[in-house]
């Protein structure tokens, strides 16, 4: 669906969109009334904890749970034994091993049981009765072992056609983009470099753990309160586990305490509603951080190879890359997304990709904001950077000169249309950030970052109520401010005032398929579709003014939230408003509602530009950031405080992921730092403030021209880091995260 007018767009003067409302919610998370995960309650509601391997591989040769199930207090016991096996779904059967091993554990915390019991106390004093009988196994960890000969195997048999045969069987899928001709290309520069570079996996960090609350009655019928980024993706993934209809599963979403992709999929979800299902009672399931570092999906590890030639002018000849992703035991690393993503800000005659998606002996990955791209833009940015100053060139004209632009043809295939690139490293360009001058020991970084966005599954419902308030009730849960912005489209194609409308998140009962709150789509799918529910109501607000003026339908328009009359030859009759209209719809057909469900196209791509002063100390390695500035196009800010909220979260992430956070696993492939005291995130003393540019190219897909702008702000934040920090340490660091012993060990070796 795309714009009716783009110039008519680009003139237009938004009463509402643009503006910066009060958030709908803040009241309610500043006094604690909000209702998360673990606020959940049910009358005789159970506790349930998880018994989880403490091996990286074994196979379960028997589990005997009669002690934990004579123990008073104690239910019920699942086990996998407790679920049916599926075979005709590949994708849901790995969920379901991952909720509860089958054969073999396959990772440090995979759940092998579980209990539920009156407290606490009682489960976990259950769990310590389990006896499981393990085989420990050879395991591996790393990406790149994984694929040499030998390796431990974790799946037989499980490779797709697109792997080549004599590879490990630990390798599941190949993937390959680009077009034109590498070697020729590379034969045109004036210097090629070689380079590998490496990330840790990391993890998304929210503050809130997964928690859930599951009541199965013994009709068949259940309801789930859990807190996930979508709950239609929590019941369709439930009922198939579960062997139920979708329509027997009622999911509502709590308020969440963080998600930034993490809970895009289940882990405790299906167990609760075992556990429900044998015991009749209702049952609640909190993690531990423990947990939640141990057994939920981080973001992949990678290993890459780069190789791009370049004339002394600054053209990029061509540019080729092997990226290797561990997603954790399971297929399904975003190795694809990496690939397609990796040079996309360029306008290349001559590039290719191939990617690899490998398992490990770690838990299965799960998205973290724009999955799979940052350690790609990582790998190239920092090859273009290491290039451009090797000429001794400005490295944003050197991303200038090469940047895509409307009409470029994308290293992953399609075309671009109009896109925001060049507005942003012009932005940067002429900003004072990049003019201001650096100390000793002091770097400065760019990088630029893509991400694609999408469309996917929407349904929204606009109520009008009796007295002109308006509700708005959509199927996403709000983890970037999407109350406010729908509330704020709804209001502005209305013609009332913001605080008239209210936004609500229903249930799965309520509305058709929604899609997972993911993927940068919310505000353009979801806002799509409100707008376009807006003009349903308005049409049927216009048909109703049109009764009561006994004139013809199509001789009404809607003007400044009320009804007028469309001529002169309409008769001239006072315009009917909102409120007014609301007021006799019992007298003029009923009550009045728009609708709309769509799976839009045209979600727009989306670019940023980063820019970072690093100091480094000498005599310690540590890190310190100075000046942090984002430049990055959202189309059009429906919210600025939310979206500079989102470019401030991403970069922030991003920081972290670059300086100190990872995943360190011992030898035996346990690991070593499950919790916050030795999982390093960064805190508001670590940081400067970071600085927003929002430049507004419209998208034209959106009736408003908006792009998704939750996850383009964490690709480019690794790269910028390393950039700045290689300067300020005048050497250059490919290992992530650039910890205080890796830079000393760096400042050591130059």
């Amino acid at each position: 669906m795309a714009l009716d007018d783009k110039q008519q767009y680009q003139t237009r003067q938004f009463k509402v969109v643009g503006t910066r409302v009060k958030r709908p919610d803040g009241v309610d998370k500043v006094t604690g009334k909000a209702r998360f995960g673990a606020d959940m309650s049910a009358p005789g509601m159970l506790i349930a904890h998880v018994l989880r391997s403490p091996h990286a591989h074994a196979r379960i040769k028997s589990i005997d749970t009669s002690a934990a199930e004579a123990l008073p207090g104690v239910h019920g016991v699942v086990t996998r034994a407790d679920f049916s096996e599926i075979t005709d779904d590949d994708f849901t059967a790995d969920i379901l091993d991952n909720c509860m091993a089958g054969d073999k554990a396959l990772y440090d915390g995979h759940a092998v049981a579980a209990v539920a019991a009156n407290s606490v106390a009682v489960a976990k004093r259950a769990l310590k009765l389990i006896k499981v009988d393990y085989e420990v196994l050879p395991h591996v960890t790393d990406v790149d072992a994984a694929m040499e000969d030998g390796a431990p195997v974790l799946h037989d048999g499980r490779a797709n056609e697109t792997v080549p045969e004599g590879m490990s069987p630990n390798v599941l899928a190949r993937y390959e983009f680009g077009h034109g001709d590498i070697e020729a290309g590379l034969a045109k520069a004036d210097r090629v470099i070689e380079r590998t570079y490496k990330t840790e996996a990391t993890h998304q960090g929210y503050i809130e753990p997964h928690a859930c609350l599951a009541s199965m009655g013994p009709d068949g019928q259940a309801d789930l309160w859990c807190c996930t980024q979508g709950h239609y993706m929590v019941r369709n993934t439930c009922a198939a586990i579960m062997g139920m209809e979708q329509g027997q599963l009622r999911v509502t979403a709590s308020e969440i305490g963080g998600g930034f992709g993490g809970k895009t999929t289940v882990f405790l979800e299906p167990v609760a509603l075992a556990l429900s299902r044998k015991t009749s009672r209702p049952v609640k399931m909190v993690m531990s951080r423990s947990e939640v570092l141990r057994a939920t999906g981080p973001t992949a590890s990678s290993s890459i190879d780069v190789r791009i030639g370049m004339t002394k002018d600054g053209q990029i000849t061509a540019a080729f890359a092997e990226l290797r992703y561990q997603g954790g035991a399971y297929p399904g690393s975003p190795v694809e997304f990496g690939s397609m993503s990796a040079f996309a800000p360029y306008d290349l005659e001559n590039v290719k990709t191939v990617g690899w998606d490998v398992v490990t002996n770690r838990p299965k990955q799960a998205a973290y904001r724009a999955p799979g791209a940052p350690m790609a833009a990582y790998a190239v940015e920092s090859a273009i950077d290491e290039l451009a100053k090797g000429f001794g060139l400005d490295p944003l004209a050197v991303r200038l000169k090469n940047a895509a632009r409307e009409g470029t043809k994308a290293s992953y295939g399609p075309t671009f249309p109009a896109i925001g690139l060049e507005a942003t490293l012009r932005a940067a360009k002429d900003h004072p950030h990049w003019a201001a001058p650096l100390g000793e020991n002091q770097g400065r970084g760019v990088a630029c970052g893509f991400w694609f966005n999408f469309g996917g599954d929407t349904c929204v419902t606009l109520n009008i109520t009796p007295d002109g308030t308006v509700t708005v009730s959509e199927g996403n849960p709000d983890i970037g401010g999407s109350r406010a912005s729908m509330s704020m489209m709804a209001a502005e194609e209305l013609g009332i005032p913001y605080e008239q409308v209210r936004t609500i998140v229903a249930d799965t009962g309520s509305l058709g398929q929604n899609e997972v709150t993911d993927g940068s789509r919310v505000t353009f799918a979801v806002g799509l579709a409100t707008i376009e529910s807006a003009r349903a109501a308005k049409r049927e607000m216009c048909k109703r003014a049109a009764m009561v003026w006994g004139i013809e339908e199509d001789a009404v328009k809607w003007e400044d939230g009320a009804a007028h009359p469309a001529g002169e030859n309409a008769g001239k009759h006072p315009p009917m408003t909102l409120k007014e209209i609301a007021a006799v719809a019992s007298n003029t057909g009923g009550p009045i509602a728009g609708h709309h469900e769509a799976n839009p196209e045209g979600a727009g791509v989306s670019f940023a530009t980063h820019m970072v002063d690093t100091e480094v100390d000498p005599e310690t390695g540590a890190v310190k950031i100075l000046r942090y500035t984002v430049f990055q196009d959202a189309g059009k800010a429906v919210h600025p405080d939310y979206v500079e909220g989102q470019f401030q979260g991403g970069a922030v992430q991003g920081i972290g992921w670059a300086l100190n956070e990872e995943y360190i696993y011992g030898d035996d492939g346990i690991l070593q730092n499950a919790g916050f005291l030795d999982y390093r995130i960064p805190v508001a003393s670590d940081l400067p403030m970071i600085d927003t540019v929002i430049l507004e190219i419209p998208n034209p897909g959106h009736p408003y021209g908006v792009r998704g702008v939750g996850e383009t702000s964490i690709v480019p934040p690794l790269a910028a880091v390393a950039n700045s920090v290689s300067e300020a340490a005048g050497v250059r660091l490919t290992q992530l995260p650039m910890s205080p012993p890796k830079v000393l060990s760096a400042l050591h070796s130059k």
